[in-house]
């Protein structure tokens, strides 16, 4: 826990400073939700299509999932959320005339979680 994914256009390969984020992301999060620093794992999906409305071109979409153990207020998921669009705004650079559709989630994990360390 935090279980981060970040789904993200292949548009986007290039202006998307992945490595950054991640760092500047798992320090928001202890900072924000008191996660512990080794506990922050963040995966990266890159997809391949992209279509916003009718238009199958032009867009490109970022998707940040947070999952943390329960315990956490409102209020403090929505810090957190509103500090990974912020955090978007500086890491992800769409080139010219693409649109950017960035967007993110706090959310319980389920009390069925587990996990081990191998």
């Amino acid at each position: 826990m935090p279980q981060i994914t970040v789904d993200y256009s292949e548009r986007l390969a290039d202006g998307f400073d992945r490595p950054g984020f991640a760092k500047a992301l798992h320090t928001a999060v202890v900072d924000i939700a008191a996660a512990k620093p080794p506990a922050c794992k963040t995966q990266f999906r890159r997809t391949e299509d992209t279509t916003v409305g009718p238009d199958t071109e032009g867009h490109a979409v970022v998707h940040v999932h947070i999952g943390l153990l329960a315990g956490r207020t409102d209020e403090t998921k929505a810090r957190l959320t509103e500090a990974v669009l912020d955090l978007l705004r500086q890491y992800v650079k769409p080139g010219e005339g693409l649109a950017l559709h960035a967007s993110a989630e706090v959310r319980d994990l389920d009390p069925s979680y587990r996990k081990f360390d191998a």
